[in-house]
């Protein structure tokens, strides 16, 4: 296999379906985009003639293709479980869009459904693909910042009235929630990655600024496994909206990741700037953001399927943002505070 392209399908053509295939693009060299699916003819024709790939007019034949190794899935999660089926039938390794599912025991479910078949199960969490996320957790990795004491996370995005008009978004039953499973799941992720588990959180959640079933605005406190403490804010209701945030508190140093900008302000007075400002989607357009951190994860998970080691991001690792996710909402509403353990 490791003399030829990889096969890739792709599966729903929403609006991050762009970013993939633009990144797939970049990537021709060791990728072989085999052909698009979508249950709507209209839009997945459009996405066709668009990106230059075949349109398949159903998933059997889209997996029957003896070239297809894997399939880039990018529907509600809603519409995964099918799809993983069908794939763990027939051996197709999968890349799924954020998140997994719309629950934590959805997620696992579909993470054990790929491990029993033995196919390669990957999470597009992009913003770990970034330089400065990669920077930091090295850094915290080899002990130069010291111990963590204290996290603050920010998500202040903003999304009009528009995009929670379209059927089914921000539901329970398409999206799984708002703001938290859609849009703050990234930074989450990131943080948790950096961080290590949350042990308890107890936090509020509602609708404010939107007509929408789920919640648009999310606050609360952590409480970590090594004892430090945080706050997370994430919402889609603040005008016009702007860089997500995560600044760690360590004993030596202070870091904050803000965009693609990491600042390093150490006890003994020196700072240090990696990075540069980029677009990170927290505004009116969701999609105002580079690919590259796309192209990042699609080329790791495409080199992991050739060498069978797992990608950068395994569904199984991906389930801990879902637990913490859930343990959020439910804090939310029971008024108490709520361990994302399994």
């Amino acid at each position: 296999m490791s003399d030829r392209r990889i096969g890739i399908g792709l599966v729903g053509v929403g609006m991050v379906a762009d970013a993939h295939a633009r990144a797939i693009r970049d990537l021709e060299g060791t990728i072989d985009l085999r052909g698009v699916f979508s249950r709507r003819p209209e839009p997945r024709t459009a996405f066709a003639q668009k990106h230059g790939v075949p349109a398949v007019e159903s998933l059997e034949a889209l997996i029957a293709d003896p070239a297809l190794d894997a399939l880039i899935v990018v529907t509600p999660p809603n519409a995964r479980q099918e799809i993983v089926e069908a794939a763990a039938r027939s051996g197709k390794h999968l890349l799924l869009e954020k998140p997994i599912e719309r629950d934590s025991a959805a997620a696992e479910a579909i993470v054990e459904t790929c491990e029993a078949a033995g196919i390669t199960l990957g999470i597009v969490l992009q913003h770990r693909m970034r330089e400065t996320s990669l920077k930091l957790k090295a850094l915290i990795e080899d002990g130069s910042l010291g111990t963590l004491d204290s996290v603050q996370v920010s998500v202040p995005w903003w999304r009009p009235q528009a995009y929670y008009d379209e059927p089914g978004r921000g539901s329970y039953a398409r999206d799984g929630g708002g703001v938290l499973i859609s849009q703050a799941i990234h930074t989450l992720d990131l943080m948790l990655w950096l961080t290590g588990p949350v042990e308890s959180v107890q936090a509020i959640a509602g609708t404010t600024a939107h007509r929408m079933e789920a919640e648009d605005f999310v606050a609360g406190g952590l409480r970590f496994g090594n004892g430090a403490l945080g706050s997370v804010l994430a919402t889609t209701a603040a005008y016009p909206g702007g860089a997500e945030s995560i600044t760690l508190n360590f004993s030596a140093c202070s870091a904050r990741l803000e965009g693609g900008v990491l600042d390093l302000y150490h006890r003994n007075g020196e700072t240090e700037r990696f990075g540069e400002n980029s677009g990170t989607g927290g505004g009116a357009d969701p999609m105002a953001f580079p690919h590259d951190w796309h192209r990042a994860i699609i080329a790791d998970f495409a080199e992991a399927i050739r060498t069978g080691r797992p990608p950068a991001i395994p569904g199984r690792d991906a389930l801990a943002v879902h637990r913490l996710i859930d343990a959020i909402v439910r804090s939310s509403r029971e008024g108490v505070a709520i361990s994302p353990a399994p």
